[in-house]
Formats: C-alpha cells, structure tokens, sequence
C-alpha cells in the first residue's frame, strides 16, 4: 500500500485502470473531456500490476477502475458519475489542481 501512497501522490488526479474495462474506458473519457490529464495505471500492463490490484481491492471493492484526486481515494466509476452529475467533480479537481478556469 505504500507503493500505491506515493503513486497517488505525485499528481492531481491518478486513475488506475484495466484496458479491457469499459468503465475504466468511460472514466478516462470523462476526464479527457473535462480538460484534465490524469495519470493513468494500467494494471494490466505495468509492472507489479497484480500486487497493486490486490492492495486496491480492500473490502470486497473492485479494482477497475480506483481513481484518486489530490492524494484521495474517491472510489469507483459510480462515485465519480454521481459527483460529475451533481455537479460536484468539477469543484473538486479544482481545488485539486487539475482543472484550471
């Protein structure tokens, strides 16, 4: 979990993602629209990808994809969809630093 610590911690918005997951797929999507440059992970093809998986899937929660926005873990697709449609994300990576208006 300390490997994962200093991955979220070198940029404003870090996703962790699998290239066979649509969800993962969607999430970047977004994020590219919204004009922000995430870090991106692909456990699929980085190495020491399986045992940063298994530290990300603590309590029973999927791992693809886990996004972290200023050094915190938001969660899943499902939560940031909810806060993209309350308007909520936007606020929040600007306070992080990845979005500039």
């Amino acid at each position: 979990m300390d490997r994962v610590k200093m991955m979220v911690s070198e940029r404003p918005v870090v996703i962790f993602s699998k290239k066979s997951c649509i969800l993962s797929y969607t999430i970047k999507s977004l994020f590219n629209d919204l004009g922000v440059h995430p870090v991106v992970y692909e456990l699929d093809d980085i190495t020491r990808g399986r045992e940063i998986e298994q530290a990300l899937s603590v309590n029973g929660r999927t791992t693809a994809p886990t996004i972290y926005i200023g050094g915190e873990l938001v969660g899943g697709a499902n939560e940031i969809l909810s806060l993209h449609l309350k308007q909520e994300l936007k606020p929040m990576l600007i306070r992080a630093g990845a979005l500039w208006l």
